[in-house]
Formats: C-alpha cells, structure tokens, sequence
C-alpha cells in the first residue's frame, strides 16, 4: 500500500479505544477486580486524548455508570468475546503524504492466539466494526495477525516474533518468508526485524510488546532477566545480542537499552509476564506497568529518560497481569 505508512505509536493520536472486560478467560483469581482497572485506565488516558469503548450495551452498563462524568469517554456498541483490543482491534495506517486524507485501518483474520480461547467469533469481527463506525477504508489481508505482536518505529522499520507470526496454529502454510511479504505489503514497512521467545506465563506465544518496543527511530528498549535461573534469562539474552546486531531500513544499526523485568512474578504459584514494556504512549502521557517489587523505579527512570516531554505514570499492573497481559495489551491507538 505506498499510499499509507504505519506510525509509531508516540505520533499524535486522535483516541485510545478499550474493550470493556465481561469474560474471564484468560484472568487467574478474582474477575471482580478487573473491570476496576480498565476504569482507572480510562479516566487516566482520558485527561489527555479521547477515549472510546467498545462491548455490547449489557457490557457497557459497567462503564456507563463507572465513567459518567468523564466527558472525554465515549462507549461504541460492538459485540466482543473479550477484552485485549491490541490484538482484536484494527492496525492503523496513516496517508505517507500530508494531503489531510484520513488514516485506514488494516483489519487482520483473529483465532485468539491460535486457537486458544473459543469462542472468539465476536472478537473476529471488532477490527472492521471500529472501521465501520470511523468510516474508514478498511484493508483485509485474511492473514491471522494481532497487533501485540508487531512494533514499529514510524520510519519504515517493523519489529516482529518470527514464534507467534510464523505460526501452523495461526496462518498454516505461510513461512517466514511469505509472512515477511506480506507484512511489508499491508503495513508498509521497508524492513522486518525478527526476534524470537517469549516470558514464561505468556499465552500469546512471545507477544513483541512485552519484549521489546521503539522508543525513537533506531533505539530500541528491551526486556531483560539478570537471574541466570530465572526462566526468561536464557531467551532475553538471545534477544538482546540478537537486536543489537539488526540494522534498521535507513541503516541503523540499532542502540538496545536493556530494562531489567521482574524476577518469578507468580500468581498462585502459575508465573506471569510481568514486563515493563508493555508501556502505552498517549498523547502528552506514558502509562508503564509496576509491579510492586524493587525493578520498578529503575524501569520508569529508564522510560522516562526516553520521553522527556511527556508524563510517566506508573500503573498499577498486579491485577491485570493475572490475564496475562498489561497496559499496551487493552489499549489500541488510533492516530490522528
């Protein structure tokens, strides 16, 4: 698509879309205590950028009442089996020239992670209802992709997991190759860098954002675990020697900036991905998950130094990590 490009995710925003919780299935403990957080996060983003929520209109009844003063939340009527909108929702791509055309959105296949939680019929149709409702031209590769998975640096570079993108369970037939032309054909991007592994506890197969993310063209922060018998030392090392050799699509060899993530985070003794970069970039604001434990103020000074105009807000992440995900997991941006 040379008409369109895929923009970092620290570009201008128009809105933040959430999907409202309703299922637990993918949440260990008390489902009580999630739609709380979901609420928390809106009101949070919402003092800087629009924030749209989606669900049927049983589901949003919740969010009605929670969030009835905050002017900035809208609520967007549209059936979901859960409620990880990074990966459901669509990716958007914005016009490479600046002729004021409208972004579109490039609305993927879904079979929630290869498979893993039936049903997800609705969540198969939440990128192109999002599409409809913005009246966007909407792009249908029918390949199975979620949006956690991919990172870009806005200037022609794709991060991506060659585990959970090159993947029988997900698009059976489609080797690296082909998945990598295919990336580069819908998302417009130059070139893809691949990674490999993923955190213990991660059902999505080593999601990206919790691996790795851009933070300006050609500097990269990743996610590392110092414990040599902590089970994601291992992989995070691979990672961090592999990034560190990549050279992005303008040349760059790129500078990698290790953050320390947090050793056996566990709940009930079932461990859990708690990673700091899993961090939301908002307009004005960085949302980045702590988790209560002493590699917190290291991660946040870290992110912090990469985003000197914006406000770093730690978020409390200890209930919602119990679904496995964080912040940038139920959070979608729409550019402007």
């Amino acid at each position: 698509m040379p008409d369109y490009r895929l923009p970092a995710e620290w570009e201008p925003h128009a809105a933040t879309w959430l999907a409202w919780p309703h299922r637990r299935a993918t949440f260990l403990g008390s489902f009580a205590a999630i739609p709380p957080v979901y609420a928390r996060l809106a009101r949070l983003v919402a003092a800087y950028e629009p924030v749209r929520i989606v669900g049927t209109r049983d589901v949003l009844a919740g969010p009605r009442a929670l969030l009835a003063d905050e002017p900035s939340v809208t609520f967007v009527e549209l059936p979901t089996s859960d409620s990880w909108i990074r990966d459901t929702g669509p990716v958007f791509v914005v016009p490479r020239e600046r002729t004021g055309s409208p972004p579109a959105a490039v609305c993927w296949d879904w079979n929630a992670w290869g498979g893993k939680y039936p049903p997800w019929d609705a969540d198969a149709g939440v990128s192109r209802g999002i599409a409809e409702h913005l009246g966007m031209q909407a792009f249908e590769p029918h390949v199975v992709l979620e949006g956690g998975a991919i990172e870009t640096d806005g200037d022609g570079t794709l991060l991506a997991n060659e585990r959970c993108v090159v993947d029988p369970r997900r698009n059976p037939g489609l080797d690296r190759d082909a998945m990598e032309a295919i990336l580069q054909r819908w998302l417009s991007v130059d070139r893809v860098l691949w990674v490999g592994g993923d955190l213990a506890g991660d059902d999505t197969d080593g999601h990206i954002d919790q691996l790795a993310r851009f933070v300006a063209p050609g500097r990269v922060l990743a996610a590392r675990q110092p414990d040599p018998l902590d089970p994601n030392h291992a992989g995070l090392e691979a990672n961090l020697t592999l990034l560190r050799r990549h050279v992005d699509a303008r040349g760059r060899t790129l500078e990698v900036v290790p953050i320390d993530i947090p050793a056996g985070f566990a709940f009930q003794g079932t461990q859990l991905p708690a990673s700091y970069l899993n961090f939301y970039v908002a307009n004005g604001l960085v949302v980045v998950p702590v988790f209560g434990g002493p590699t917190d103020e290291p991660a946040l000074a870290t992110i912090a130094g990469c985003f000197p105009d914006r406000r770093i807000e730690p978020f409390d992440c200890r209930e919602l990590v119990r679904g496995r995900g964080g912040v940038h997991c139920i959070t979608r941006d729409e550019p402007s």
